[in-house]
């Protein structure tokens, strides 16, 4: 996978400025899961799609991502100094070039997307793709739950506000990987409906997960610095509810995204060992 995000991005940046583009390939090539284009590209195959149609749709998905942690480590979003275990994108190359490279990846995705091998053999199902990314990234998801994140700092605590930011700010975008690759793959409406259940699912379970290790993790282990949310007054799951409750949430969105694949036999045993990962992940 991280050849291809490379790949696919060396073939639209010539002509870039030497630093633009060393921002660019620094922060998509700082490793991470690539649960998302995972995600796409395991929904994709699961309804009998070809993998290489898939793959740039997958490398968009996860420019988008990146795009969104180079943002939201800048000081007037999350201001974290690390990210994967190395500086941010910002500590290394400056607000306004990480700003602009956050920029430059979010717009190459669509690019890469539209250049595609299936673009052009079936302009109707990569179209449907790039509109479902559009809009889970965009104000009603990816952007509108930031938003909702900044507003809610300070806030006492409101499990609906909370359940609605997560939905936006993490779960859109794993849904939107889950249907993306359903729609990519060919699946017929059912498959990609139960897909999109399950991507939802997962996207919660992620930040469930990622909440609690907010308190019980180590920098070693995240990579990033910990206790930052309690800090800085954001809602998390253990703060609203309390770590036993999250702990339990965790355990039930895992069977959920498990039982919304009850439709598919082995082909999506991929899309289960994700949810398994997830649920056990310690970064």
């Amino acid at each position: 996978m991280d050849d291809n995000l490379i790949r696919f991005l060396d073939r639209g940046v010539c002509g870039v400025p030497d630093k633009l583009r060393d921002a660019m390939e620094y922060s998509v090539s700082a490793g991470g899961k690539r649960v998302r284009p995972v995600v796409l590209l395991s929904a994709g195959v699961a309804v009998g799609g070809d993998e290489r149609d898939l793959l740039p749709f997958a490398c968009a998905i996860e420019y988008v991502h990146t795009y969104s942690l180079i943002h939201d480590d800048l000081p007037a979003m999350d201001d974290d100094d690390f990210r994967r275990g190395k500086p941010s994108s910002h500590k290394v190359f400056g607000e306004a070039t990480a700003i602009l490279a956050g920029d430059a990846l979010l717009t190459e995705a669509f690019r890469v997307m539209g250049e595609s091998t299936l673009a052009e053999k079936d302009p109707g199902r990569a179209l449907a793709a790039v509109g479902v990314l559009a809009r889970a990234a965009g104000a009603e998801g990816m952007v509108g739950g930031q938003q909702l994140d900044l507003l809610a700092e300070g806030m006492q605590a409101d499990p609906l506000v909370k359940e609605e930011i997560d939905i936006r700010k993490t779960s859109a975008l794993l849904t939107a990987a889950a249907r993306m690759g359903g729609i990519l793959g060919g699946g017929v409406d059912a498959q990609v409906a139960d897909l999109a259940g399950y991507g939802r699912a997962l996207g919660l379970l992620f930040q469930v997960k990622d909440d609690i290790l907010d308190e019980t993790g180590s920098f070693e282990e995240m990579g990033k610095g910990v206790a930052k949310d309690r800090v800085r007054g954001k809602m998390t799951y253990p703060g609203v509810f309390g770590m036993d409750a999250a702990m339990a949430r965790a355990e039930a969105l895992g069977g959920e995204a498990l039982a919304a694949l009850s439709s598919f036999g082995e082909e999506a045993d991929a899309l289960r060992d994700i949810v398994r990962l997830v649920a056990a992940r310690r970064s």
